[in-house]
């Protein structure tokens, strides 16, 4: 890929860039991430995998305005119907098509190039350690859901089980299962390396607010007499 090539990705991406959580940085990252994964890999098509990661997430708003749309198939169309419009091989653009399709780890729609692979791998490596833990923190700010949800009985819920969304029950479905999903050795090893920062957050997190209510709930109750 030359330079005029990206660049017209790039700028493509940039234009359909409407979301804090997944802003161009969020690009930038998943592409660094997947150049590094692909060192370690034989064969990798890094023509594809480069226009992959710059347009996979170029569906986001759409699923933004009406969450019954799928970013990821509708960024995969949006990426293939430009790849053809701006005279790319067919072939081509329908591998990058299907990269973006299968990104996705909310869905059955598993990766079967090397190229989808890594780039599910350098996408789902966005949300480890710290950064994920901002970036989730960040979209649940703007969606304007809770970190947590509380029980009937005043307890702080963990977040497992729960159907009410929260940043406590997407980690208890996501960023605490992601760490054993990767496809390629080097994405699992680098995640691996960074659970731990994740886990201690959680915890922390779950601590300082559950004894916040169980205490409190404690002196209410004094101050009334029960």
């Amino acid at each position: 890929m030359n330079k005029e090539t990206y660049c017209l990705l790039e700028n493509f991406m940039l234009s359909c860039m409407d979301d804090a959580a997944h802003d161009k940085e969020h690009i930038y990252r998943v592409l660094y991430n997947a150049l590094e994964i692909a060192k370690t890999e034989d064969k990798a098509d890094l023509d594809i995998l480069t226009a992959a990661c710059l347009l996979h997430d170029i569906g986001r708003k759409e699923q933004f305005e009406n969450p019954a749309l799928c970013h990821a198939i509708i960024g995969s169309e949006k990426a293939y119907q430009f790849l053809l419009a701006n005279g790319f091989e067919r072939s081509y653009a329908e591998q990058v098509k299907q990269c973006i399709k299968t990104h996705r780890y909310r869905k059955n729609n598993r990766p079967q190039s090397l190229e989808a692979k890594i780039l599910f791998d350098a996408d789902k490596l966005d949300v480890t350690r710290a950064i994920g833990i901002a970036r989730t923190l960040l979209y649940k700010g703007i969606v304007s859901e809770p970190l947590y949800s509380v029980l009937p009985n005043g307890v702080v819920s963990t977040g497992e089980n729960d159907t009410t969304p929260s940043f406590f029950q997407e980690y208890k479905y996501k960023l605490e299962n992601i760490y054993t999903n990767f496809y390629t050795e080097k994405a699992a090893a680098i995640a691996k390396e960074r659970q731990r920062i994740s886990i201690k957050f959680y915890n922390s997190l779950y601590q300082e607010v559950s004894s916040s209510y169980q205490n409190g709930i404690n002196e209410v109750n004094n101050l009334f007499g029960s």
